[in-house]
């Protein structure tokens, strides 16, 4: 374990003003707040907080961020307090070590819901001051190297963690050694099988191309010596789980990739980044769809290098990455190589240097910033984490507006993705799309360097199933946000009826007028909220009546007249009119209709969303059953009609009057519901006794039946049936199907 003075001289080595005090208090502080807890390999638990400090001096980090790795874990799991730390080492540490410290008792129902809330807690602290995602990384880091210790279930769980969201966060933050640790610890817990076969693939590779790395530098060097450039070549061999990632994404061997190998070849400027790259295109034969330029277009995380194949000596293909120093700091270190020191206050009054961050308005920062935007606006933190995860992407398309704006987006993203990263408003508006001048569907791939034109409706709402069109968490944001919003505003609608018919009932007239002066004592801050809660039964109207006209409430609650006594159509307060017999006549006559009487009975399986009970409810012609898709349209003075998605009656209404209405179906108390097929017949004696035959013993009920002479050997019965479900209307359809006395069956709509 590194003694105090180590850890101080690790510190000064790179910063000589290092505040040493500061430094001695908190790792005297840190070890007698752990006091003797142990980790589960049995070290000392400062011995965790110690190593997550000593990766952090690697980055050269200032005082304050490797004391505030010290203190990471304090507030978390042990007695020590927000504000003891505070006093202690300044309230800028306190933020810092608060921002790390997971939210306790959270009365959450699940572990994921558990998980995305502490990480939204996280990302607000990070987006605030972005150490403090340098000492996560760092504590995340650390806990990997020492997983062997933990219990199967824990490894697995921060395995998958670490995959999904760390690991990419250290990448999108441009720190990409870190990334390649997490990954690889990772990988080897999740998927020790395949980790050990791409292992031993590599060794195998690696003895067969004894000397290769070391052969190419050697090339390299010379040729570029002989020209004059001066430069620093390193080869690598790709990571295990970064080949094993592109071997199943792209569906090749291990033998067909063409990076296993690459070459770092770092230069003093930018002119020197392409005289290199001409050397090396016309020494070596350079493989076609290999090279890109991210110097001219850096990556989102700030990344900057040229990269290129060639086939090198013994006919190997490898990848040379070619940039400058000052490209390769960022390469290696990400944002916290933007980590300068200035002249300023240090944390205690003294003066001296303090640690500050440049380029704040660099890619990271923006993605961030991007980030928790999207976190506050988010309606809950599971929500919020599958964003998040969509975010984290690493491969990338660069695409254009028309006016030359470069837009990142990841790979796989689609021309709608395109729209909310110019604007939300966009995105919203977007109704179709340009590509290259070209015009394309909204869910089309685009490609690297593809120019996109966003066609825009101010009067257009995207629905919601194109959430599964977009690829970013933005877009699908955005799109479930505005979604929920026209949601609310038919809410406001219905619900601005229901009050409009109640008062017409009760012989008043209403005006949202009267309801704004009485938001207060309803406890809504907006007339629409208020509405839509009239319609989601939140607000009864009573108590709006009550609010607005205490007089009109009385006059209000006296029942309605019942629906079967005002009309004998299929009608009622939230009833429906049934045929109640079954009795048809089976004679001679062509044409036949079941006599019946009519009986009440509760709409059981159609909740209306929103809609309060005592609201009328009306099947059209036809009918709809479970399983259907079905739309609700608000009838004025009549209530609610409700369609099968199919029915050409339902054209015949504006989209704005339509309801989003679903099935409920209580399988405690199943119910009838009807539907009308018509079916062509020979025109002979027993046919219909043969169908109707068929429909009993499917368990099916005949509600009604005509019988139209069509020709003089065949004739059309329109059946209106009682099923339980869409699945047993199909049943009994295939039955008659089946018969050699039906020549044709098929569902109808009146």
């Amino acid at each position: 374990m590194m003694r105090q003075y180590e850890l101080v001289e690790r510190v000064q080595k790179y910063d000589p003003t290092a505040d040493e005090a500061l430094l001695n208090r908190a790792y005297v502080y840190a070890m007698r707040a752990h006091g003797s807890q142990k980790r589960a390999s049995g070290a000392p638990y400062f011995s965790h907080p110690l190593e997550v400090a000593a990766i952090l001096t690697d980055l050269k980090l200032d005082d304050a961020t490797i004391v505030t790795a010290l203190l990471h874990d304090v507030i978390e799991d042990t007695d020590a307090t927000r504000a003891e730390i505070d006093q202690l080492f300044g309230p800028e540490i306190g933020a810092l070590v608060d921002g790390l410290t997971k939210i306790k008792r959270l009365d959450l129902v699940s572990k994921k819901a558990e998980q995305a809330e502490n990480f939204r807690k996280l990302l607000i602290a990070i987006s605030s001051d972005i150490r403090v995602l340098l000492v996560k990384l760092a504590d995340r880091l650390h806990n990997m190297r020492t997983l062997e210790h933990m219990k199967p279930e824990s490894r697995k769980r921060n395995s998958e963690e670490t995959l999904e969201i760390y690991a990419p966060l250290a990448g999108r933050m441009g720190m990409q050694a870190l990334r390649d640790e997490l990954e690889e610890h990772a990988f080897r817990w999740l998927n020790p099988e395949a980790y050990k076969t791409v292992t031993e693939k590599l060794e195998e590779l690696r003895t067969k191309n004894e000397g290769l790395v070391e052969e190419i530098a050697v090339a390299l060097r010379k040729m570029l010596a002989d020209v004059g450039i001066d430069v620093e070549v390193s080869g690598r061999e790709k990571k295990p789980y970064s080949v094993w990632s592109k071997m199943a994404n792209k569906q090749i061997s291990l033998e067909q990739l063409s990076d296993i190998y690459a070459f770092r070849v770092v230069v003093d400027t930018i002119d020197d980044c392409y005289r290199v790259l001409g050397v090396a295109h016309t020494t070596w034969r350079t493989v076609p769809g290999r090279f890109k330029d991210y110097i001219s277009t850096p990556k989102q995380n700030n990344y900057q290098s040229i990269h290129t194949t060639v086939v090198g000596p013994r006919h190997q293909r490898v990848e040379l990455q070619i940039r400058t120093r000052a490209m390769h700091n960022v390469a290696e270190y990400g944002v916290a190589a933007h980590a300068v020191y200035k002249d300023g206050q240090k944390l205690n009054g003294g003066s001296g240097k303090a640690l500050v961050f440049t380029d704040k308005e660099s890619g990271p920062y923006q993605w961030l910033r991007r980030l928790v935007e999207t976190l506050l606006e988010g309606s809950n933190p599971e929500e919020f984490l599958e964003h998040t995860k969509l975010e984290l992407f690493q491969d990338q398309v660069f695409c254009f507006s028309p006016k030359g704006r470069l837009i990142a987006l990841p790979r796989g993203a689609t021309p709608l993705d395109f729209a909310y990263a110019v604007h939300t408003d966009v995105g919203n508006a977007a109704v179709g799309a340009y590509v290259n001048g070209r015009h394309v569907p909204i869910d089309t791939r685009l490609r690297n360097g593809d120019e996109v034109e966003i066609q825009t409706s101010k009067t257009h709402t995207p629905p919601a199933a194109w959430e599964s069109l977009a690829v970013t968490g933005r877009a699908r944001s955005a799109i479930r946000r505005a979604a929920r919003d026209a949601i609310r505003r038919q809410y406001a609608e219905l619900g601005r009826r229901l009050l409009i018919s109640t008062f017409e009932r009760i012989g008043e007239s209403y005006s949202d007028e009267r309801l704004k002066k009485v938001l207060p004592r309803l406890s809504y801050k907006s007339l629409e909220d208020a509405l839509a809660a009239v319609a989601r039964n939140e607000v009864k109207i009573e108590d709006v009546l009550r609010a607005i006209a205490p007089e009109l409430a009385a006059a209000a609650a006296r029942p309605p007249q019942r629906a079967e006594e005002t009309t004998k159509a299929s009608k009622g307060w939230l009833s429906l009119t049934r045929a109640a017999s079954n009795k048809f006549s089976l004679g001679g006559s062509h044409e036949a209709d079941a006599a019946s009487a009519t009986t009440t009975g509760r709409v059981r399986g159609i909740p209306i969303r929103g809609v309060r009970n005592d609201m009328p409810v009306l099947f059209e012609a036809g009918g709809a059953v479970p399983g259907d898709r079905i739309v609700g349209v608000l009838a004025p003075g009549e209530g609610i009609r409700v369609f099968q998605i199919s029915s050409p009656r339902l054209q015949e209404y504006e989209h704005e009057r339509w309801i989003d209405v679903a099935w409920d179906v209580d399988p405690e108390n199943p119910e009838r519901f009807p539907a009308l097929i018509s079916v062509t017949a020979p025109n002979q004696p027993g046919t219909l006794a043969e169908i109707a035959n068929v429909i009993g013993q499917a368990g099916g009920n005949i509600d009604n039946l005509k019988m139209i002479r069509r020709a003089s050997d065949f004739t059309e019965l329109r059946i209106g049936l009682e099923v339980w479900d869409l699945q047993h209307l199909n049943q009994i359809i295939n039955g008659l199907k089946a018969k050699a006395v039906v020549s044709k069956v098929e569902r109808v709509f009146e």
